[in-house]
């Protein structure tokens, strides 16, 4: 439909020139409401899409798919209808109300540029036609502008950025890459028929589904917990080959058979074109959005941005910016945006008389991690988030509380309590930073009490929260990350920094990804940097007779590359992740910086490198005398990395050559939990006399934890990690472990004491009873099945019962890099 208020036209093949009030570029649902808006108002428009039919995002969504209308707190502010429904029935009703209201749109017409100034717009169409528009109304999404999967081989025909119909695939394996709604909806449509027979997987660079909405990533889980889906965590692509994917896991390089790759993998703005028409972004990372003002005007005036383009990508919340947006420019300045009413009600209990705006203006300005993201951003960040106001004295949160969420200061400041025998000493920990990150990162539990300095005012961003700002914001994920190193670095260094000492480190940090087996520092190379390992561990190993030996294990939070930094000589041994791993890069002439002006550091990097170097001199005075006994420990130390102790923090290690097999270990374990055992000694796997048996391993980042919907999984205030009893049963946490060592059970009806078994033969005696005992004396209904696991059997006097129990001194629990290290053979010797 047109009709354009002015329109110039000749023969075929002549300019055609049209002038209108408002020109909107864009008719996905941001773009029509506008249009809608415009036409219930009686103002001159046209509404330019560039396909040949309304809506195309939604038009290219899957035939079949389920379109959500969140957040169900929102009202819809628009002059077309929208609720949740099938894709079909969403675009023919909108198809039928635009003809209703008379929009004007022209098909097929795709602007190229976009000139002249407020009031006197001339936008030029591909094909040489002009529209002029006093104003100007961009809602052209980033659909079209897909990331791109950056691996060798992304180029075959088989790697594809869309999917139309999921029924046309029959019979292949496909994988899907990405975690946001889309690669999600794609992969359940893949698998949502049997009798196709796809076998469908998943990647997912992490643990979390940051980007997805909660109904969605219940339904992969539920998929998953089926069958019908293979959900990949911390995987990554390495390789596309024809008929096969290569993966980067968290354990090493995995091949996969593959037919086809769905990649959704996100999109980007169309930086290009928004920037060549006078429009500023807020940074200048690839993802960040335009600088828009609260009425959605941009920095060049008289142009406004609304939906996904402005960082809004909901439809609820991109129909109601169409709206508001047209009746800005026809002159209703008293119009409050839809989240208003939300908003006002959870700034209320704060003290001082502000209104919305003014707390998000002082939220936005204060508040480091939200200065580079829209007001927009922020209004729909703040309706997933609480706000709070704390008296000076009141605590924020306690030492061991359970807690994964980020704390932003935006009024005050606090005082971390740093030790636990003397609360007096603390530091603090300024207005517009933040605090929690610990949780955030690692899941423990809080490290510290934290309290208010003085009156405060905090935003606490929930854990997804968190979690979608720094996956959509790369400024504020930049943000986070510069902070978090600056206190890794004052904790792992000491001595007295301070924040101003470590600057420039922390300014020339890089963090770095690193695959397993991947290698970070080679023996014999040139160079000064210093790497922390951030996440993961790390093998250390020295090449003697032709030979590399292993040297020690290097846990998360250890530092290397400091030995020639202080002796300027090549590397001395070779560093290589574990498991998939983390590192912060620290560049080595900054740190030879610091080191001059710190005395107190530089000898306690003397120290340490004094301690390396007397167990490369012991390896190399003795390798003549006990080279067979450095390369059964350095197969042993492999084998045990391999089996899932370079990511444990706790592990079981049985001694075959002591064990008498009597179960002791199992029935103390059972004994002291309810009748349920936590382990499992005949399962598991064994190298020369050392055994793994099928027991926690109480991980750095529990894969456990990952989807616990409960969040019923913690770490305790020793690094124990347990269920607790809000558990559902769902069974994510056995799904999500790669070890095998989370069962689901339900409690077991309960047993005569021990001494009526001896005396009266009373009960099924020590150890777990029997399915038969259990089904004979059980009261009622069979409790429901809950996950079990073990708890280091924390609470309980004595330590683990498991090592308690065993008569011969067999069973050991230790951490990894107190067993690991080739320093034990010297002990020994």
């Amino acid at each position: 439909m047109q009709s354009p208020v002015m329109a110039a036209s000749g023969g075929e093949g002549e300019v055609v020139e049209v002038s209108v009030r408002i020109a909107i570029v864009g008719s996905g649902p941001a773009g029509l409401s506008a249009a809608g808006r415009a036409a219930q108002l009686g103002i001159s428009h046209i509404l330019l899409e560039k396909t040949d039919h309304l809506s195309d995002t939604i038009y290219k969504y899957q035939k079949g798919k389920h379109v959500m209308a969140t957040p169900s707190s929102l009202v819809l502010r628009s002059d077309l209808d929208f609720e949740a429904g099938k894709r079909e029935a969403i675009l023919d009703v909108w198809d039928e109300q635009t003809a209703a209201l008379k929009i004007d749109v022209r098909y097929n017409a795709d602007v190229v540029k976009i000139e002249g100034e407020k009031g006197a717009f001339v936008l030029s169409l591909k094909g040489g036609d002009t529209i002029r528009a006093e104003a100007v109304i961009l809602a052209i999404g980033t659909q079209g502008n897909p990331n791109l999967l950056r691996c060798a081989g992304a180029e075959l025909p088989h790697v594809q950025y869309q999917l139309d119909d999921p029924t046309e695939y029959v019979d292949e394996h496909i994988t899907v890459v990405g975690t946001g709604d889309a690669g999600i909806e794609n992969a359940l449509g893949l698998a949502a028929d049997p009798a196709q027979g796809n076998v469908v997987t998943v990647l997912n660079r992490g643990t979390e589904f940051a980007r997805a909405k909660a109904a969605n990533v219940k339904l992969l889980q539920e998929a998953e917990a089926a069958g019908r889906i293979t959900v990949r965590y911390e995987t990554t692509p390495a390789e596309v080959r024809p008929g096969e994917f290569v993966l980067d896991t968290r354990d090493g390089q995995e091949t996969i058979r593959c037919d086809r790759i769905i990649a959704r993998t996100g999109s980007a703005p169309p930086r290009k074109f928004v920037e060549a028409c006078g429009i500023a972004f807020t940074s200048p990372e690839r993802e960040a959005f335009p600088v828009l003002s609260p009425v959605f005007e941009t920095t060049r005036p008289g142009i406004h941005v609304i939906g996904a383009l402005a960082g809004y990508p909901l439809i609820k919340h991109c129909m109601n910016q169409g709206y508001d947006v047209v009746e800005f420019l026809n002159g209703n300045t008293t119009l409050k945006p839809a989240d208003e009413p939300i908003l006002a009600e959870k700034f209320a209990p704060l003290p001082g008389k502000r209104g919305v705006a003014e707390w998000l203006d002082l939220f936005g300005s204060k508040i480091e991690i939200f200065r580079d993201i829209s007001a927009l951003q922020l209004r729909e960040l703040m309706l997933d988030s609480d706000v709070q106001a704390f008296t000076r004295g009141q605590a924020v949160f306690e030492r061991n509380e359970p807690g994964s969420s980020l704390f932003a200061i935006a009024q005050g400041s606090v005082l971390v309590e740093v030790s636990k025998d003397d609360p007096g000493i603390t530091v603090p920990i300024r207005e517009g930073s933040i605090f929690g990150e610990v949780g955030l990162i690692s899941g423990r539990r809080r490290g510290a009490t934290i309290r208010a300095a003085e009156g405060l005012i905090v935003v606490e961003l929930s854990r997804a929260a968190a979690l979608k700002l720094m996956a959509t914001a790369p400024a504020a994920a930049k943000a986070v990350n510069r902070i978090s190193i600056e206190r890794q670095l004052l904790q792992i260094f000491g001595s007295g920094l301070t924040s101003e000492d470590v600057a420039e480190l922390v300014e020339g940090a890089e963090v770095q990804e690193v695959r397993a087996g991947q290698v970070v520092l080679k023996e014999g190379d040139e160079g000064n940097d210093i790497y922390i390992i951030r996440r993961g561990s790390m093998i250390v190993e020295r090449e003697i007779a032709g030979k590399p030996v292993f040297l020690s294990y290097l846990p998360a939070g250890s530092y290397v590359g400091e030995m020639a930094v202080i002796d300027g000589a090549p590397r001395n041994a070779t560093v290589r992740a574990a498991i998939r791993s983390e590192v912060i890069r620290l560049p080595g002439e900054a740190f030879v910086r610091l080191l001059q002006k710190k005395p107190a550091l530089l000898q306690k990097a003397r120290s340490e490198v004094e301690r390396r170097k007397e167990i490369n001199s012991f390896i190399e005075g003795r390798k003549e005398n006990f080279s067979s006994v450095v390369d059964m420990y350095s197969q042993t130390a492999q084998f045990l990395v391999d089996n899932g102790i370079g990511e444990a923090t706790d592990v079981l290690l049985i001694d075959e050559t002591l064990c008498v097999g009597c179960d002791n270990c199992e029935k103390a374990c059972a004994d002291s939990h309810d009748g349920l055992s936590r382990l499992d000694r005949e399962a598991g796997t064994t190298y020369a006399h050392l055994h793994v048996p099928t027991s926690c391993r109480h991980c750095e980042h529990p894969h456990c934890m990952a989807d616990c919907p409960p969040n019923a999984i913690q770490r305790g205030v020793d690094g124990e990690v347990f269920i607790d009893e809000t558990c559902i049963g769902c069974g994510n946490c056995q799904r999500n472990c790669p070890y095998g060592v989370i069962r689901m059970d339900s409690v077991p009806p309960k047993k005569p004491s021990l001494l009526s078994w001896l005396f009266l033969g009373k009960g099924p005696g020590p150890g777990e009873p029997s399915k038969t005992w259990r089904k004979k004396h059980a009261e009622g209904a069979e409790q429901p099945k809950k996950a079990i696991k073990c708890d280091m059997c924390s609470g309980i006097d004595g330590g683990p019962s498991c090592v308690r129990a065993c008569p011969t001194g067999a069973a050991i629990r230790v951490s990894p890099e107190a067993f690991l290290s080739v320093a034990k053979l010297a002990e020994e010797d």
